[in-house]
């Protein structure tokens, strides 16, 4: 039986679009690791949408204080990041690990933790609204002045 260039190219092809070439290398199963089970609250399911979210902060950087609407889960690619939801312990999240938040949380802190070296997570938002992913928050004092 001849086979054709055509044919090989298509296969060829077939392969790397599979999974990056590496399932027509062999025929040993990749490892699968659930990285997070994260139970939801309870959402319109009519009008569902999700929403990944690449964030990169320069070494040192942060965002100013935020709250997102919808649950998040994130995923911290490069680097580590320091966050802090309100009612939850301060933590650092590192190459590899998840984090979730409540929707409505409030983020005292949501920062880089090196001063050398940048980070990098993927936040997917699951909501059923139209509402805006993030909302920027002010701080009013006890004397009820706004504070940015």
């Amino acid at each position: 039986m001849m086979i054709s260039i055509p044919s090989v190219c298509r296969f060829t092809l077939i392969c790397a679009l599979a999974v990056g070439a590496g399932a027509c290398r062999s025929a040993e199963p990749t490892p699968v690791r659930i990285a997070r089970t994260q139970a939801l609250p309870s959402l319109d399911g009519g009008s569902l949408r999700v929403s990944m979210v690449e964030v990169t902060y320069l070494p040192g950087e942060s965002s100013p204080r935020h709250a997102h609407n919808c649950p998040v889960i994130g995923y911290v690619v490069d680097g580590a990041v320091r966050m802090h939801v309100e009612g939850e312990s301060p933590a650092v999240y590192r190459r590899g690990e998840t984090f979730y938040e409540p929707p409505g949380g409030v983020h005292l802190v949501s920062a880089n933790e090196s001063r050398e070296l940048p980070a990098r997570f993927v936040a997917w938002f699951l909501c059923d609204s139209d509402a805006p992913l993030s909302v920027a928050l002010t701080v009013a004092d006890p004397d009820g002045r706004r504070l940015e």
